[in-house]
């Protein structure tokens, strides 16, 4: 309510007045009047609508606050520049010698010296021109834009469009040149430098719009001013986020949801807290516990544990750490504490442990079943076995499928066990795609096994009739070109095995190697059955232990 500077009020008016002006907040009394007859809005604060001291205003008003030191005689307007009023037929006496206008003195006139000045010709007397004085202020005076005309600013936007025009006509044409004289030259070359020149001449064949690269709309970009010392310059700033994707404030529209910051761009909170994490399309980015996550792991945890650190060592005194201006100091500070932190939280747990004994040592292991089997949850059955009371415990499934015959199998794979193999136990057959044969594959393979048997028992019975002892002999194994009957040499074998060592010892030692290499193109069966022996497969499950 605007007032006027009053003097002392007592109690009661003041009282008054208070219950008055809250009225007229609430609309149930008129609001007050100005000097000039317009409402003044009950709304306004007090320490605007009251007038200054100074000003001894007798009744309520809000004069004090418009712009009440104001020239009623300034104006915005500005020189008319080249403006001509009067020209005159002959010599006017006071006016220029040289050019005839009364509006300068000779000294002054910016006209061309004359042979012959109008004063002595009486001829092409220059009109006067237009004179004009104003009362600027004090920003006025020293506004360097003051009377200028934006409408020549377009004369200078058409130069730049001229010759950026002429410069695209002119790659144009030098692109046209090359062309033509590509296409006239002859080519005598081969046919894989065809292709190099191929595409060569497609990087010469631009249009215009390639030319001129500045109009191109790519809308993955975003042009702004970027504020520079030198006066600014236009930047480009990448738009990372996808048109498609939901904005974050979009996805609840509650207005108690979780709050959206629009000037940092992030929400701290999950704006569904109550929807299924599987449902959430967005169960694996940052806004399942909101941005606080951020803050609160990985790396940033490290850096505010780093900064607590660094205000701790100041506040106590013991080194001053500027985090922000010696942050490798800080680091490396903050990395011996925490080693001396663990070094004496160690000490004191082996001191505790000399004193009192370690008691989690001394108790022997419980048993799993023990361990596992025991439970606080008490479950109640009827007679039938049905549960009344508590809930059963379920039995645990696995991620594969279970009771599943293929084949005409009646059991699974696995459930029979032979010669180190797994197997069907209905049909006993150890391939796993194989198909069930049932009792009468176990029939014939026991049947085979049987002859298998007596065929063995045959041979050794055989064996044995031959006089004189029977050498062991060493057959090769590698190759497919090899003779049947080839036999190899164990103490030719064994040599073979030591220099393939040491030739690997030479392979990993590059300092043992010799200058003088005698290299032997004849490779002895031994050799290449040594290195066989002594190489390592890619497919090995053991290639990594063996050295």
């Amino acid at each position: 309510m605007a007032t006027a500077s009053v003097g002392f009020k007592s109690r009661e008016e003041h009282r008054k007045q208070q219950e008055l002006e809250e009225a007229r907040k609430a609309g149930l009394a008129p609001a007050e009047m100005d000097e000039d007859g317009k409402e003044i809005n009950p709304h306004i604060p007090q320490y605007m609508s009251s007038a200054p001291w100074y000003l001894n205003a007798d009744k309520p008003s809000l004069k004090h606050q418009r712009k009440w030191k104001v020239d009623p005689n300034y104006t915005k307007s500005w020189y008319d520049r080249g403006a001509k009023t009067f020209q005159a037929d002959k010599y006017r006496k006071g006016a220029c010698e040289n050019c005839g206008a009364m509006t300068h003195k000779t000294k002054l006139c910016t006209e061309r010296p004359r042979k012959i000045g109008a004063k002595w010709t009486n001829k092409n007397i220059a009109p006067d021109e237009n004179i004009e004085t104003f009362d600027l202020d004090y920003d006025g005076k020293r506004d360097r834009w003051n009377g200028y005309d934006t409408a020549k600013y377009a004369e200078v936007i058409k130069r730049y469009e001229a010759r950026d025009e002429a410069r695209r006509n002119f790659l144009k044409e030098q692109q046209l040149k090359k062309l033509e004289k590509k296409r006239n030259k002859k080519v005598d070359e081969e046919e894989s430098s065809d292709a190099d020149e191929e595409e060569e001449e497609d990087a010469l064949k631009h249009d215009e719009a390639k030319a001129d690269e500045s109009k191109q709309m790519d809308f993955s970009k975003v042009e702004k001013r970027v504020r520079t010392t030198g006066g600014g310059s236009t930047g480009t700033v990448r738009n990372l986020r996808i048109r498609e994707d939901t904005a974050k404030y979009l996805l609840n529209l509650d207005v108690n949801s979780a709050c959206y910051d629009p000037k940092t761009r992030s929400m701290r909170e999950d704006p569904l807290p109550n929807a299924d994490p599987n449902e959430k399309f967005y169960a694996v980015t940052t806004l399942v516990e909101g941005d606080n996550q951020y803050r609160m792991s990985r790396e940033a945890l490290e850096f505010k544990n780093l900064n607590i650190h660094a205000l701790q060592l100041s506040e106590k005194g013991q080194e001053e750490v500027i985090m922000q201006a010696a942050p490798s100091q800080a680091e490396l500070l903050f990395k011996k504490y925490k080693e001396a932190k663990e070094k004496l939280k160690k000490q004191i747990q082996e001191t505790i442990m000399e004193k009192y004994g370690n008691a989690a040592a001394s108790v022997e292991e419980i048993p799993k079943e023990l361990l596992f089997g025991q439970s606080e949850r008490e479950v109640e059955y009827d007679r039938c076995g049905r549960v009344i009371k508590g809930m059963e415990l379920s039995v645990p499934k696995s991620k594969y499928e279970e009771d599943v015959y293929i084949n005409n199998h009646t059991s699974v794979w696995g459930s029979w066990w032979k010669d180190q193999q797994w197997g069907y136990k209905c049909c006993q057959q150890t391939i796993k795609n194989s198909y069930c044969t049932g009792v009468a594959g176990i029939e014939a393979a026991e049947e085979a096994a049987d002859l298998m048997r007596t065929n063995i028992e045959r041979h050794a019975a055989a064996s044995n009739d031959r006089s004189g002892p029977v050498e062991e002999k060493r057959f090769v194994t590698w190759g497919s070109d090899t003779p049947e009957d080839l036999v190899l040499d164990r103490e030719k074998l064994a040599e073979a095995l030591k220099k393939e060592d040491e030739r690997k010892k030479e392979e990993k030692d590059e300092r043992k190697r010799k200058y003088n290499v005698q290299w032997n193109d004849q490779i002895t069966p031994e050799e290449m059955e040594a290195y066989r022996m002594k190489r390592i497969h890619e497919d090995d499950p053991m290639k990594n232990l063996l050295h």
